[in-house]
């Protein structure tokens, strides 16, 4: 099968959607399809070989925001746009990007929902007349319904279907101010009825979309997220000191304040005064403020010294990290469509607390690799205690979740489910039932 992948740079930030697509191009090519992997706005920043090497970046950036800006800019000439598409110069504005919040961004999100009516529809001229000139695959697919203005030159261009990802899209469009809001969400909806199929990391998030954007449950299909499990493997023994661990964006969404109002609460405790607190994962300049506020609290409690920070480590530092940890805790603040952190965590052996929240209570229940709890921090505090002071149910704990990652999490799962879908989309599947029932486990690669 031939597959066009369509994935947005994250400024410069560690983006587990990036990286989600990039492992799935991969596991896809390696069983035998043809993917070509296109990234728009800024270079991919990855923990893995980027898969979209060698390919020109599409929507660069700098053109996106000048178009949007400034309508002289919308008949600059090719040269020009070339110039400021060039990868170095896109890392550098990454720079600033990251510093953006999904606040002030509410024109240009409407502006490429809109696709061939919107500011950046020259963009999308290019981007077509470049996939012209390639094999012309079977089926696109987008990375998020973010890129859904897209759809409908796609389709009607390269005469074959168009289906999206689904990855946490409400966060980013309930925080657009309004009237952009509003008008994202209609456009969003818009498009999405041009969509093949949609395809969602858990049922929470699918019924979520379909039930925001206005359309019936079985356009959407369920294809659990997975991992590259290579370095993926539990740890000997817990650590002789307890941790808990957090590895995510350090930003307010992600709990990260919460799991430190907890790990607080818990220090308070005479059985706990040698727990310690790790926190990794991406920190960007938009983030640091937040961190300082949180290095701030941890000091004035007497108990930064029991912390560490992990910024923006590479594959091999998450593992290390994750692996390290007796209890891991990210404990999502909103709607989180599936928290590939969750499993990661679990295939490293680590035993997980997660609160009774969006995706989070299903990936417990089908892997058994933790507990679920409430939303508060001492709810929290308690469930992360209590499995700090049961270290053999803690490891068996760890070692189920681990085994569940290798049977139905592993990218080669996914790319087996994803490449189903993709071939029922291709035969003329559009609106048929929803694939929701877990693929039997598969054999590994050696």
């Amino acid at each position: 099968m031939k597959i066009v992948q369509i994935t947005p740079g994250a400024a410069g930030m560690f983006c587990g959607g990036c990286m989600r697509d990039n492992s799935l191009v991969a596991a896809l090519r390696l069983q035998g399809d043809h993917v070509l992997m296109v990234p728009l706005y800024t270079p991919l920043t990855l923990d893995e070989a980027d898969q979209s090497r060698g390919t020109p970046i599409f929507f660069g950036g700098v053109n996106v925001f000048l178009e949007q800006k400034f309508a002289w800019f919308r008949r600059a000439p090719s040269f020009l746009r070339n110039l400021l598409s060039a990868p170095a110069l896109l890392r550098l504005a990454s720079r600033f990007a990251a510093k953006t919040s999904a606040a002030e961004l509410g024109d240009l999100a409407v502006s490429m929902l809109r696709g061939e009516h919107g500011f950046q529809a020259s963009e999308l001229e290019t981007l077509i007349t470049w996939l012209k000139q390639c094999e012309k695959p079977d089926v696109v697919c987008l990375s998020n319904i973010l890129l859904s203005g897209l759809t409908t030159r796609l389709r009607s261009e390269l005469g074959v279907p168009v289906v999206s990802h689904l990855q946490g899209e409400d966060f980013f469009l309930d925080g657009l101010p309004e009237p952009h809001r509003q008008e994202a969400w209609r456009l969003a909806s818009q498009r999405a009825r041009e969509l093949d199929a949609l395809i969602a990391p858990s049922r929470f998030f699918a019924d979520t979309m379909t039930r925001r954007l206005g359309l019936p449950k079985q356009r959407a299909h369920v294809v659990l997220n997975g991992i590259a499990l290579d370095g993926f493997a539990p740890a000997g023994c817990f650590p002789e000191e307890p941790v808990v661990g957090y590895f995510a964006r350090m930003a307010p969404e992600k709990g990260l304040g919460l799991l430190v109002d907890a790990f607080l609460l818990l220090r308070q405790d005479p059985r706990f005064t040698r727990l310690r607190l790790k926190v990794g994962g991406s920190c960007t300049a938009a983030d640091k403020s937040f961190v300082s506020g949180i290095k701030a609290r941890l000091e004035k409690s007497g108990v930064l010294g029991s912390v560490e920070f992990f910024p923006n480590v590479d594959r091999a530092g998450k593992i290390e990290f994750l692996r390290s940890l007796t209890v891991f805790c990210t404990p999502a603040l909103y709607g989180e469509a599936f928290g590939l952190y969750v499993i990661e965590a679990m295939g490293c052996g680590v035993p997980v607390v997660v609160p009774r929240a969006a995706a989070f209570p299903e990936l417990i229940e089908l892997t058994g690799g933790g507990l679920v709890t409430g939303c508060s921090a001492r709810e929290l505090a308690r469930t992360i205690g209590d499995l700090v002071t049961d270290p053999e149910r803690s490891r068996a704990m760890g070692l189920k979740g681990h085994q569940s990652v290798v049977d139905r999490f592993s990218i080669e799962r996914m790319a087996l489910d994803m490449a189903d879908v993709l071939r029922r989309v291709t035969r003329g599947g559009r609106g048929m039932e929803p694939t929701d029932e877990p693929r039997a486990a598969q054999p590994q690669p050696n």
